[in-house]
């Protein structure tokens, strides 16, 4: 099994970025945190990726098929404004996760929307880095059970 772990714009900025609602780890915990959940889920590899730019998410999606066998995505800001997001995960039909470090669905009224979970099968909000670990468990659950 290969995973692609996709982060949205702002998430290189963890630690530093309101650390009252995105906690006070780094962007490279997050990293070792799937790298090390990955490792333990039976994952053979997985790839950690952000970028500040929409496009360039697009394009990391659409390299997946055929490279990974399913996709975390935590899309940032970009899950309650880019169809273009939604359009690539339902192009590569590839299982996917959605996740947020914070309870998105308790704060602002504009953040209730998710384009991009439109074409996932599940969704984690709220349980800070550990969410990652756990998005890589319900995907790994879903392709074992393929």
């Amino acid at each position: 099994m290969k995973a692609l772990v996709i982060n949205g714009p702002n998430l290189n900025m963890l630690g530093i970025r309101e650390p009252g609602i995105y906690g006070s780890d780094s962007y490279a915990e997050l990293e070792r945190i799937c790298h090390e959940a990955a490792c333990e889920l039976g994952f053979a590899e997985v790839e950690v990726f952000q970028s500040n730019h929409e496009g360039t998410i697009v394009d990391k999606i659409q390299g997946a098929l055929g490279h990974f066998d399913g996709i975390v995505i935590n899309p940032a800001a970009y899950t309650h404004t880019s169809i273009a997001i939604l359009d690539a995960l339902k192009a590569v039909n590839l299982p996917a996760v959605e996740v947020h470090i914070s309870n998105v669905d308790a704060r602002e009224e504009f953040r209730q929307i998710s384009y991009a979970g439109m074409a996932c099968f599940a969704r984690v909000t709220g349980e800070g880095l550990a969410g990652y670990r756990h998005a890589l468990a319900l995907l790994a659950d879903r392709l074992h059970s393929k």
